[in-house]
């Protein structure tokens, strides 16, 4: 498991529901908390590892050690925007880029965790922008996208460069084109 670059389509596709809670699920999380950790991050979306599963997991302290704040979202669905504000944002599968975006500045999410309970959480600050950006990526949709525009247009050059350097993968046959990547999305979604 990796955590894949920007263009790859996983990156745009739109997951489904997850059905089922079992041990290989559990150990994709797993796996996922330990990936996220070791990019420094805070939180990781089932499409940024190539998998079309509605789920994300975040830790806000991006402290392994901090296992309490450890926290798994299947199926989520945010109920309640409120306000706005802009904050910079990042992205594992965009690594070095940030630039502002503006999010809603109060959110209710609700979801279910690894036990299969529903669970609903009110957040605002870094929470609130932490899961919409997660949120997002299942349904394809980027920071970039979101970004403000003047800093989207700067963010131009650098995106570009992902996206050569993985058009270049795929020329040296290190990467499966996109309609490979796109069969494999597919045979991985939930029945």
């Amino acid at each position: 498991m990796e955590i894949v670059q920007y263009p790859h389509p996983a990156l745009r596709w739109k997951s489904k529901p997850v059905q089922e809670i079992n041990a290989d699920l559990r150990k994709v999380v797993a796996e996922m908390f330990e990936l996220m950790y070791a990019s420094k991050g805070i939180g990781l979306a089932a499409n940024q590892v190539a998998l079309p599963w509605r789920l994300f997991l975040i830790n806000l302290t991006g402290d392994p050690a901090e296992k309490d704040e450890e926290f798994v979202f299947l199926n989520p669905e945010i109920l309640r925007r409120k306000g706005t504000v802009e904050g910079e944002e990042g992205c594992l599968s965009f690594p070095g880029l940030y630039g502002p975006v503006r999010r809603a500045s109060d959110i209710v999410v609700e979801a279910f965790d690894l036990s299969g309970e529903a669970f609903e959480f009110t957040l605002d600050d870094l929470g609130a922008r932490a899961v919409q950006h997660e949120a997002d990526h299942l349904d394809g949709v980027l920071f970039i996208d979101r970004m403000i525009d003047s800093a989207r247009r700067s963010a131009d050059p650098m995106i570009a460069d992902f996206e050569s350097r993985f058009r270049k993968l795929q020329a040296e046959g290190k990467t499966p084109g996109d309609e490979e990547l796109k069969r494999q999305l597919a045979e991985l979604e939930p029945k």
